[in-house]
């Protein structure tokens, strides 16, 4: 993968299940929307909490696991580039919207437990499709070392 300086990694809560479709050409699209809680004291001394949302999409495979896998409230960790667009809406105003084109999606386990199934005929499935990382680490044997 080559370098991208607008590179994100976002963690937070999904606020809903993620929602599955597909485009006219049959891509499959989720869109997940991911909120992130930062705790910190003012300047007066007194706790705050500011909330972020952010909308995520991904693509092909990894949108339909995605949307398999996780759920309302599930912690989760994504990896993918700031997207930044505009349109008009009914009242003809510009509406800027900053969203994340997701490569990796993760369960965090740091209060979660997840078991992982690997599907078969994967073919990268983020927002660009393949990554040009054909590569594939050979399975452990049993003379590996565990860490």
């Amino acid at each position: 993968m080559a370098f991208e300086s607008n590179f994100i990694t976002f963690i937070g809560n999904l606020t809903d299940d993620p929602e599955l479709r597909f485009t006219g050409g049959g891509a499959a699209v989720a869109t997940l929307r991911v909120a992130s809680n930062r705790r910190f004291t003012d300047r007066a001394g007194q706790q705050q909490e500011e909330t972020t949302f952010l909308n995520v999409n991904c693509w092909r495979d990894l949108a339909e696991n995605a949307a398999e896998s996780l759920h309302k409230g599930d912690r989760v960790i994504v990896i993918g580039r700031v997207r930044v667009r505009s349109y008009d809406n009914a009242q003809g105003q510009t509406v800027w919207v900053t969203e994340i084109e997701a490569d990796e999606i993760a369960p965090s386990l740091r209060w979660a437990r997840a078991q992982v199934a690997r599907t078969s005929g994967s073919s990268g499935g983020g927002a660009g499709g393949n990554s040009g990382n054909d590569f594939a680490p050979p399975p452990p044997s049993d003379d590996d070392v565990p860490f």
